[in-house]
């Protein structure tokens, strides 16, 4: 009997133990940032600002906002893909197991970044 009320009191006291530290932060305080809120704008201006945004049916915060959308390259397809083919050593080199720093140390007075946007690869037909 008095294995069973010790293991019923070690389990209460961890389950009190657990509960009492869910809401504080690893300092030991709950970190209530209690300094003023100074905006840096009028109301007027945020309102107008506002309504900017409404006459022009664009809303950045949407899921669906794509800025994007009315882009228009100053480049052709071709030109794009050409100069692509002709930065892949460059650009395997830079992105090998040594990060590129052999190839860096290779071409010291030359360009060694490539000249393409991460992510915008283009697809080859």
């Amino acid at each position: 009997m008095n294995r069973k009320s010790t293991i019923a009191a070690l389990i209460a006291i961890a389950a009190t133990t657990g509960s009492a530290f869910a809401g504080t932060s690893l300092a030991g305080d709950i970190s209530i940032d209690d300094t003023a809120f100074t905006s840096t704008r009028t109301r007027a201006e945020v309102q107008a600002e506002l309504a900017q945004f409404k006459q022009a049916g664009v809303n950045p915060w949407s899921t669906s906002y794509n800025p994007t959308r009315d882009f228009r390259s100053e480049k052709t397809r071709e030109q794009v893909i050409a100069e692509y083919q002709a930065s892949r050593d460059s650009v395997a080199a830079i992105t090998g197991e040594d990060s590129g720093s052999a190839y860096a140390a290779a071409h010291k007075n030359t360009e060694v970044t490539p000249q393409f946007a991460v992510g915008a690869t283009p697809t080859l037909r």
